[in-house]
């Protein structure tokens, strides 16, 4: 079995080019946090490529920017190519299946219709039902995260990208 789930930030706006039978594919690289941290060290990041196809790439290219943040589930694939210099270059690519924007929509500032994130259907980003919806789904509207802590805030100099 082939499959990766990864959350995450772009490191760079997308990239949207077409094959030549006019395939739309997306590149760009996503920043994912590792889980440990070594006693007296920073907390580490992997880069990894990101690649998609169709109406996936160009929902991406139109929505997404450097720093947006991402979760996404595909499968690895490795490559091949002879560089410029006539040296073997291999490439590690996760190739998008499915994928969830992270970031709310005032935060990615859009203009227009999302079809991803429906702005009628009362959920956020993450699928959770909104405060308006709390009566139907039983929900008695206490915060099950109120005692989880402190907030955190994160200055644009601490971000890896």
């Amino acid at each position: 079995m082939n499959k990766v789930f990864l959350v995450g930030r772009l490191t760079r706006d997308p990239e949207l080019r077409y094959t030549a039978s006019n395939l739309a594919t997306m590149r760009t690289a996503i920043a994912v946090d590792r889980q440990f941290v070594r006693e007296g060290e920073e907390r580490g990041a992997d880069f990894i490529n990101i690649v998609a196809f169709g109406q996936r790439a160009e929902t991406m290219k139109k929505y997404l920017t450097k720093g947006s943040q991402i979760a996404i589930d595909g499968r690895i694939q490795t490559g091949s190519y002879d560089g410029a210099d006539g040296k073997k270059v291999y490439t590690t690519d996760v190739i998008i299946e499915n994928f969830q924007f992270l970031d709310s929509k005032a935060s990615r500032n859009l203009e227009g219709t999302d079809t991803t994130l429906n702005s009628n259907d009362n959920t956020t980003p993450y699928n959770f039902p909104s405060e308006e919806d709390n009566s139907s789904s039983g929900n008695d509207g206490t915060d099950p995260f109120a005692d989880f802590g402190a907030k955190i805030e994160v200055s644009d100099s601490e971000l890896p990208f």
